[in-house]
C-alpha cells in the first residue's frame, strides 16, 4: 500500500542556516547509547550458530534462523524513519521516543534467549522459540539503533559527519569487543561453559543478562543527555517551511540520491558477506582448528568461546580503524573505502584456510577495518546527499541494502552449502569473492554535497 503523508515540510533554500559546528563531546554523547544496542547485536551475532546448533538445528538448515533478524530490519529501519519524521514529543523528542521502546523490548527479549533451550520444550519447539525470539530481539535492536543514525543526520553538519559515524562505530565496536569476550570471561572465572543436551552454558546466558544491564544504562545515558532540535530550529538549519502536500513513499524513492543506489550495490556484496560469516564462523574455527562438528562436545564449546575473541579481536581493530577513518577528506575517502573492503577479502580468505589460533586472531584484524569501512563510509556518503526533507525515511530505506543482501544470502546458502560439500569453511571463502566484487563497485559511486551544493568526486 502506498501510504500518502500529508502536511509535510518542503525545501526552502532561502535564509537556511547552516547546522552548528559541535564539539566532540557533545559527538561522543549522541552516538553513546549504541555501545549498548550495538552489544546485543554483537551476543546475538556472535552466538546465533552456537545457539542454534546447540539447541539442535541441522547446519543445513541454518540459514532459515539467519534469514529472520535481516528480514526484522528490513521492515522495522524504514518504518521507524518514515513515523519518526513526523513525531515531535515535547521533552523526549523525534527520534528518541523510538530509542526507548527499542530498547525496552531488547532488555526483556535478551534475558528469554539463551533459555531457550530450558523451559522443559521438545526439541523443534525450543528452535521455534529461539527463532521467534530472536525475531523479536533484531526488530527491537533496529527499533533502537535507527535513532541513532537519523540524529547524525538531523544535527551534525557535512564537516564532522565522518567524524560523528566514526565514534557511532567505536562505541559500537567497544561495545561488541565487551559483549563478545562476556562468555569467555565467564568461563574463566568458573562459571560453566557446557550443559545439558539442548541447553546452552551458564556462560552464554550471563552473557546475555549482563548484556541487557549495560543496554539500559547506555541508552537512558543517551536519552538524558542528548537534546534534538525542536521543529522550528530544524526546519531553520535544514531549510524547511510547512506546507500541506501529498507525497508517497514511491516518490521518495523514486526521489533518491543517485548514491543511494550505488552505495547499494556495495553494501550488498558486504553484508552478504558477513552473513556467512555470523552463521558458518563458529563452525569454521571448530572444524579447522578444533577439528570437530559436535556442538554437544566441550571442543565445539571452546571454538564458540575463541570466536566470541575473534570478534573482540575484530572490533579493537575497528575501534582504531576508526579513528583512522575519521580524519579522511573527500579526496581520500574512496580509496581508503575500496581499501578496506580488499583488506576484508584477505581476511575471509586466511580464516577459511587455516588451522592456526594465530593466524585466525589475523584475519580477524583485518575483518575489523571491512566492518567499521562499510558501516562508517557509506552512510557519510549518503548523509552528505540528503537534503533534510526526508532523511528518516531515505536512512530508514538505505538498511534495505544491510537487509536485503542477508536475506538473499541465506536463501542462497540451502543451495550452496550442500554444493560446496556442507563444509563451512568454503562458505567463508564465498565471503571473500563477495568482498573483492564489492571493493571494486565502490568506484561506481559518485559523491555529492547537498550542504555544499556540489559535486564531491
Amino acid at each position: 500500500m502506498i501510504m500518502e503523508l500529508k502536511h509535510v515540510r518542503v525545501k526552502n533554500t532561502f535564509g537556511k542556516k547552516h547546522l552548528p559546528t559541535l564539539s566532540i563531546a557533545t559527538l561522543m554523547l549522541m552516538t553513546f547509547g549504541n555501545l549498548g544496542t550495538s552489544m546485543a547485536f554483537s551476543l546475538q551475532s556472535a552466538n546465533m550458530g552456537r545457539i542454534f546448533q546447540t539447541l539442535g538445528a541441522d547446519p543445513t538448515k541454518l540459514g532459515f534462523f539467519f534469514i529472520l533478524p535481516p528480514l526484522a530490519g528490513m521492515v522495522v529501519q524504514p518504518l521507524v524513519g518514515y513515523f519518526s519524521d513526523r513525531t515531535w514529543i515535547p521533552k523526549i523528542g523525534r527520534r528518541l521516543p523510538y530509542l526507548i521502546l527499542g530498547s525496552i523490548v531488547a532488555i526483556i527479549v535478551m534475558t528469554l534467549l539463551p533459555n531457550a533451550g530450558s523451559f522443559g520444550f521438545k526439541a523443534s519447539t525450543a528452535l521455534w522459540f529461539g527463532a521467534v525470539a530472536i525475531l523479536f530481539m533484531d526488530l527491537s535492536s533496529n527499533m533502537s539503533m535507527q535513532p541513532f543514525k537519523m540524529m547524525i543526520s538531523d544535527m551534525v553538519n557535512d564537516s564532522q559527519k565522518d567524524m560523528a559515524w566514526s565514534w557511532q562505530t567505536i562505541w559500537g565496536n567497544i561495545g561488541g569487543v565487551i559483549a563478545n569476550l562476556f562468555p569467555f570471561f565467564f568461563t574463566a572465572i568458573g562459571v560453566a561453559n557446557v550443559a545439558a543436551q539442548g541447553q546452552l552454558p551458564s556462560s552464554v546466558k550471563w552473557s546475555f543478562y549482563l548484556g541487557a544491564i549495560i543496554l539500559a544504562i547506555s541508552a537512558a545515558f543517551t536519552i538524558w543527555k542528548v537534546d534534538e532540535y525542536e521543529p522550528s530550529k530544524y526546519a531553520e538549519y535544514h531549510g524547511l517551511t510547512e506546507t500541506t502536500e501529498k507525497t508517497n513513499v514511491v516518490e521518495i524513492i523514486k526521489n533518491a540520491p543517485k548514491v543511494f543506489w550505488t552505495l547499494g550495490i556495495v553494501q550488498f556484496f558486504c553484508w552478504a558477506g558477513f552473513q556467512y560469516l555470523w552463521t558458518y564462523g563458529t563452525g569454521t574455527v571448530a572444524d579447522n582448528i578444533w577439528h570437530t562438528t559436535n556442538a554437544s562436545s566441550g571442543a565445539f564449546q571452546a571454538a564458540g568461546n575463541w570466536f566470541g575473541v575473534l570478534s573482540s579481536i575484530e572490533t579493537i581493530a575497528a575501534i582504531i580503524w576508526g579513528l583512522v577513518i575519521s580524519r579522511l577528506s573527500n579526496k581520500t575517502r574512496k580509496p581508503a573505502y575500496t581499501l578496506g573492503l580488499f583488506l576484508g577479502a584477505v581476511g575471509f580468505f586466511m580464516l577459511s584456510t587455516t588451522g592456526s589460533k594465530t593466524v585466525s586472531a589475523l584475519s580477524f584484524v583485518l575483518l575489523g577495518i571491512a566492518w567499521v569501512t562499510m558501516n562508517a563510509i557509506p552512510f557519510t556518503i549518503l548523509t552528505n546527499a540528503l537534503d533534510g526533507m526526508h532523511d528518516g525515511t531515505y536512512m530508514g530505506l538505505f538498511n534495505t541494502w544491510i537487509c536485503l543482501p542477508q536475506i538473499v544470502a541465506s536463501i542462497m546458502s540451502f543451495a550452496l552449502y550442500p554444493l560446496l560439500g556442507n563444509q563451512m569453511p568454503h562458505m567463508i571463502m564465498i565471503s571473500a569473492v563477495l568482498f573483492i566484487i564489492g571493493g571494486l563497485s565502490v568506484w561506481f559511486i559518485k559523491e555529492t554535497s547537498v550542504e555544499h551544493g556540489d559535486s564531491v568526486r
